[in-house]
């Protein structure tokens, strides 16, 4: 079987080479490509078809989003996405399970980015790529995070600051907004709030709670990967088991 085809996208010298190294150290991938800015790498996409595409973000001008954006998400090859650190972008990855790598690379994060990307492609796994790219794309791509909630209660329409929001969480139909010691419900999902809301200033932590970042207080490590998050407040929750890495990151980006 002939080498999988990979092409390398990314404005620093130094990380082109890691890149390459890690590359060249697969016997089932051959390195065809290495670009240095979004327009260079549509340019070479187009050209040399390549199967696999390590795509910075943060590239001049043209941005890696940018890039898919050109091309079209249904003719993007396999693609491990690489950032210093995105979490806006990183939590949409996460949502549409699009691989990623955090810089300066890990080799082995990056060898095992790489077996999962070629394994897609061996099985020809890729038909809902272009799905979930778009969706990416429309949530990167979103317009200014909410500032303001409505609240309509007893004939009465008021606002809440969003910033000024301790946490939420879910009650049937509604969301709660916990404001100090006061409660508003709102009817909609978390899913629709929580893509209305800063990344940058909430977190999702469990199915049914988004939390106010501003608003921790302390984190205290549970078992299987859960956290208790103390509020300053006083309030107390617990972060679901499938949110363990963006805990994770959180903890790890604290500052």
């Amino acid at each position: 079987m002939s080498p999988l085809r990979a092409l390398t996208v990314d404005d620093e010298p130094i990380a082109r080479l890691g890149l390459r190294r890690e590359i060249e150290r697969d016997a089932e991938l051959m390195l065809v490509g290495e670009c240095s800015h979004g327009r260079e790498a549509i340019e070479a996409i187009r050209a040399l078809r390549p199967d696999l595409v390590v795509l910075d973000l943060q590239l001049p001008g043209l941005d890696g989003f940018g890039v898919v954006e050109a091309i079209g998400a249904e003719h993007m090859p396999a693609l491990i996405f690489a950032t210093a650190y995105d979490q806006h972008a990183l939590r949409a990855f996460e949502a549409q399970a699009i691989d990623y790598v955090l810089k300066p690379f890990d080799s082995e994060r990056m060898q095992r980015a790489l077996l999962r990307a070629k394994r897609q492609i061996q099985s020809q796994n890729l038909d809902n790529l272009s799905g979930r790219l778009q969706a990416v794309l429309e949530r990167v791509r979103r317009p200014a995070a909410l500032q303001r909630i409505v609240v309509k209660h007893a004939g009465r329409i008021s606002f809440v600051n969003v910033a000024e929001v301790d946490f939420i969480d879910a009650a049937d139909n509604y969301v709660q907004l916990h404001v100090g010691r006061e409660t508003h419900l709102v009817l909609g999902t978390m899913a629709k709030l929580e893509a209305s809301l800063s990344p940058e200033q909430f977190l999702r932590v469990h199915r049914s709670a988004i939390v106010n970042l501003a608003r921790i207080a302390a984190l205290e490590p549970l078992q299987h990967g859960q956290y208790r998050i103390k509020l300053l407040n006083g309030a107390e929750l617990t972060s679901g088991r499938t949110y363990r890495a963006r805990m994770e990151q959180l903890i790890a980006n604290a500052f």
